[in-house]
């Protein structure tokens, strides 16, 4: 096998552990508290999830020392379209067609920008470059991170600040790596050390990073951000201090531009995909809250219909009344405002076919019989 096929194979198992790695990291996050939304370190599954975007790394590494850049740096971008069918098949989370078409967009937008950027000789990071990175990244991602705790309320958008931060770490640790390898051309020297505590830095951070910002997202808009991003970044350091340039002069740089507005758009798909499947999820969940709130609210009291008998200044059923009566108890009625001790007749409250209440007198039944 030529060095050049072996890069691209590298390079697509790179791209499939990646994809795997993603996927275990967003179903952890769905069973995360929030509490641990960074780093699980009591989850196995979260550990697997490591140890996948390790070699997923380490693959991109070996495929990057047997192959040009501008071969591996593209393929690495089919980590979100491995990603889609990986998910629906093997946790049956299926991606609606918005989403595929903002994977694609956004894959052949950075696979476009990628395939433009010339090559040039190996450079290497002054000192006083590598504060400014080092500190300039560690605004950036500081920034993000407390935008996207400001967003907490709006998962999506959310999602991708943390992807955007997690994407920037990943580019810069790339970027010191590729510094601290053009040193050791000459030799190993201690000088390198702080250059190595940064990379340990910035990978931590953008694991930490990627993992947080899969909760409550879903996988395809967070996975796209950081593969996007990602490489854009480490390009853009590459032009602007390696000294590499697109490559046909000007006619490259508006065709990086037209690739670059591509996997916008491609990101803006997928985010939008996104915002509308919470707005689902949230309208079905204010539905079944009403339904819920119908079924359990307690009923209004009925009025009874049956006749009463005002006693004592209390209504009372007139059943009641009756069968105390038939018991041989004595009965009074406080219905005559000039009886106040309640020796009144007993008279029945009751309803007429559903009309108003009417006074009902009944003869006492305990009359004085007069004899003659």
């Amino acid at each position: 096998m030529s060095a050049l096929a072996l890069s691209v194979v590298l390079s697509l198992v790179s791209a499939v552990a990646y994809a795997a790695g993603a996927i275990v990291q967003e179903r952890v996050a769905v069973s995360t508290p929030d509490a641990e939304q960074y780093a699980p370190l009591r989850r196995a599954s979260w550990w697997a999830a490591v140890a996948l975007n390790g070699l997923g790394g380490l693959l991109h590494v070996v495929a990057l020392a047997y192959g040009p850049l501008s071969l591996v740096q593209p393929l690495g971008a089919l980590t979100i379209v491995f990603a889609l069918p990986m998910a629906a098949l093997f946790v049956g989370r299926r991606a609606g067609a918005t989403a595929w078409r903002g994977a694609i967009m956004a894959t052949v937008g950075l696979a476009g920008l990628l395939s433009l950027v010339g090559a040039a000789d190996a450079q290497s990071l002054s000192t006083p470059q590598r504060i400014t990175v080092a500190v300039v990244t560690a605004g950036a991602v500081v920034a993000l991170m407390a935008a996207g705790r400001a967003a907490h309320r709006h998962p999506a958008v959310r999602s991708v600040l943390l992807a955007t931060a997690s994407g920037i770490a990943f580019g810069m640790s790339s970027v010191f790596t590729k510094t601290v390898a053009v040193d050791w051309t000459g030799g190993v020297s201690a000088a390198d050390v702080p250059s190595l505590a940064v990379i340990g830095v910035l990978a931590t951070a953008g694991i930490l990073l990627s993992q947080a910002s899969y909760r409550g997202a879903g996988l395809a808009a967070p996975l796209a951000t950081l593969t996007v991003v990602n490489p854009v970044v480490a390009a853009a350091v590459g032009i602007t201090m390696f000294g590499e340039t697109f490559r046909y002069g000007s006619t490259g740089t508006l065709l990086a531009l037209g690739c670059g507005v591509v996997a916008a758009g491609g990101l803006i798909l997928l985010t939008t995909e996104r915002l509308q499947a919470a707005r689902a999820e949230t309208a079905e969940g204010d539905s079944e809250e009403a339904a819920g709130a119908a079924v359990t609210a307690e009923p209004e009291p009925v009025v009874p219909t049956e006749p009463v008998v005002l006693r004592k200044g209390a209504l009372v059923p007139a059943a009641d009344v009756l069968v105390a009566a038939a018991a041989g108890e004595t009965v009074h009625g406080d219905d005559t405002p000039d009886d106040p001790d309640g020796d009144a007749p007993v008279f029945f409250h009751g309803s007429l076919y559903g009309g108003a209440y009417i006074p009902m007198p009944v003869v006492d039944r305990h009359r004085v019989r007069v004899k003659s």
